[in-house]
């Protein structure tokens, strides 16, 4: 079995692309049902699908490149904090955040979120706009809907809401274009996403995350309205901060796991275990510990309930840390800006 996997994958790697007809797939009447059954799909829908399927690429790059995001692969935190907390990234956000001052006021306003986190988000994942992705979506989410190894059912159903998304918002199939994992637009929301949480923030009658009005609204909504089942803390609260220093951890043998994605203990456990912050927090909040690996030895922080709001845009604590540090940055240069 191992040899046929090894095979498997480098003929997979042998071929950057190949052409792939998946309108006889054996996934795609499972699909056509999928259609049919959530998003109503009429016979005329399903003709124009089979001929996007037709006209898929598969593309198992793309399921490697998912497999080892940099995430998960980078080992040190220095050397992922230094792909989005830069000089030039720090000054185009403030730009960004004084062109369309009036959305960000508005949005926080309306969903509590700060202005420097919600372009935060925008700076790590497309770095304001200016990068949304080369591939193909059809691509993306028909490889890995219909290969990926271990996460084809998300893929799968990605690629459903995609279809609906094309419907909908009078798109062609074959055109749209994001990232390698199907996510689309400035504000990288994945199909089911669009669907659900995308906001005409503008009033101009199109949901367009290519537009930054609507993903400024997008993201602050999606904070506040994205539900996990797994992760009850996601919501966003008003006026709480997303971490708090430690100042000392002599962590006991029994202490719960770090790095988690979702809060495994209050702050009043986590000082039983032998985790100190200097900042006056409740004790029965919920809240994670953070372990950082740093050139100089381990890096503690106390994650609370919005960082993990944060990490429900993407649940990796790098991800999530980046957003934070950035926004962080972002705060201190526009109080610098604003000081006599």
């Amino acid at each position: 079995m191992r040899t046929t996997i090894t095979l498997f994958w480098l003929l997979m790697a042998a071929a950057p692309w190949a052409q792939a007809d998946y309108r006889d797939h054996p996934k795609t009447a499972e699909l056509r049902q999928t259609l049919i059954r959530d998003y109503r799909f009429s016979a005329e829908d399903l003709l124009r699908v089979d001929a996007a399927l037709a006209q898929a690429e598969q593309l198992p790059q793309l399921i490697q490149s998912e497999r080892k995001n940099k995430e998960s692969t980078t080992p040190l935190w220095d050397d992922y904090l230094a792909l989005h907390v830069f000089p030039k990234q720090i000054d185009n956000g403030l730009k960004l955040l004084r062109d369309y001052a009036p959305w960000f006021e508005r949005a926080e306003a309306e969903y509590g979120v700060p202005p420097a986190v919600v372009a935060a988000i925008l700076g790590v994942e497309t770095k304001y706009g200016s990068y949304t992705g080369k591939h193909r979506v059809l691509d993306a989410l028909v490889t890995q809907g219909y290969e990926h190894p271990s996460r084809q059912p998300f893929f799968f159903s990605e690629l459903a809401a995609y279809f609906a998304f094309c419907r909908d918002f009078g798109y062609d199939p074959v055109e749209v274009k994001g990232s390698y994992a199907g996510a689309v637009g400035y504000a990288q929301f994945m199909p089911s996403n669009y669907l659900r949480l995308a906001r005409d923030y503008d009033g101009d009658g199109r949901v367009d995350l290519w537009n930054v009005p609507d993903a400024i609204g997008s993201i602050a909504h999606y904070f506040n309205a994205y539900d996990p089942p797994d992760r009850p803390a996601a919501h966003w609260r008003r006026g709480e901060p997303l971490l708090a220093p430690v100042s000392s951890a002599q962590l006991q043998p029994d202490a719960p796991a770090r790095n988690t994605r979702q809060p495994n203990a209050t702050i009043a456990d986590w000082q039983r275990y032998g985790v100190s912050s200097a900042a006056e927090l409740s004790s029965d909040l919920p809240a994670g510990l953070l372990e950082l690996r740093r050139p100089q030895g381990p890096e503690y922080w106390l994650a609370l309930p919005n960082f993990y709001s944060v990490m429900s845009y993407n649940p990796r604590v790098f991800y999530a840390m980046a957003v934070t540090e950035l926004a962080a940055a972002l705060q201190q240069a526009q109080a610098l800006a604003s000081s006599p």
